[in-house]
C-alpha cells in the first residue's frame, strides 16, 4: 500500500475512474439521467421554492428560472451543474497530485494536470454530440475547467502550505 501512495499511482486510478463515469454518463441520454423524478418525490412539498423564485438568469442563451422550467427542473440544474464541477474538481486534482507526485514542478503539474481535464471535458461535450437528446454545450466545457483550475489551485496552495511549514520548523 506504501508503494501505491509513494509513486501517486492512487491518483492515476482516481483520474481513470472519473473518465470512464465520465464516458457512460456522456452516453446515456437526458431521460435516462434525470433526477426530476426523484426530486419529486424526495421535495414534494417544494422547500424553498419562493425563495429560489427570485432568482433568474441565463446559460447557454436560455432563462433558467422556477417560472420558466419548473421548480424540480430548476434545482436538477443546479445538481447537473454542480456535478459537472465537482467531476472535474477531482479529475483536476488527481492528475495535478499524480503529476506533482512525479515531476515536483508546481507550474508543469498544474498546467499539464488543468489543460488534460479541459481537454477530457471538450472531449466529453463532443461525445454528448453523438449520444440523442443530448446537446454540447461550450458553458459547460468553461465549467469543467474551473472546477479542474480551482482544484488544482487548492492543491498547489496546500501543497506549498505544508512544504513551506516544514522549511520554517527546521
Amino acid at each position: 500500500m506504501k508503494k501505491i501512495k509513494k509513486n501517486g499511482n492512487i491518483y492515476l486510478f482516481i483520474a481513470l475512474i472519473i473518465m470512464v463515469i465520465l464516458f457512460i454518463s456522456s452516453s446515456q441520454t437526458y431521460e435516462q439521467q434525470s433526477t426530476v423524478p426523484i426530486l419529486q418525490r424526495l421535495l414534494k412539498n417544494e422547500p424553498f421554492k419562493l425563495f429560489l423564485s427570485q432568482f433568474e438568469f441565463h446559460y447557454a442563451g436560455n432563462p433558467i428560472s422556477v417560472a420558466e422550467k419548473g421548480y424540480f427542473y430548476f434545482v436538477e440544474f443546479f445538481i447537473r451543474k454542480g456535478a459537472h464541477f465537482f467531476t472535474f474538481f477531482i479529475l483536476g486534482g488527481s492528475l495535478f497530485l499524480l503529476l506533482f507526485n512525479r515531476t515536483k514542478s508546481y507550474f508543469i503539474s498544474f498546467l499539464t494536470a488543468w489543460m488534460s481535464a479541459t481537454g477530457y471535458a471538450t472531449l466529453d461535450e463532443g461525445h454528448q454530440m453523438l449520444t440523442g437528446g443530448r446537446s454540447p454545450l461550450f458553458q459547460d466545457v468553461v465549467l469543467d475547467s474551473i472546477g479542474a483550475l480551482t482544484a488544482c489551485v487548492l492543491a498547489c496552495f496546500i501543497l506549498w502550505w505544508q512544504t513551506s511549514r516544514k522549511k520554517t520548523k527546521r
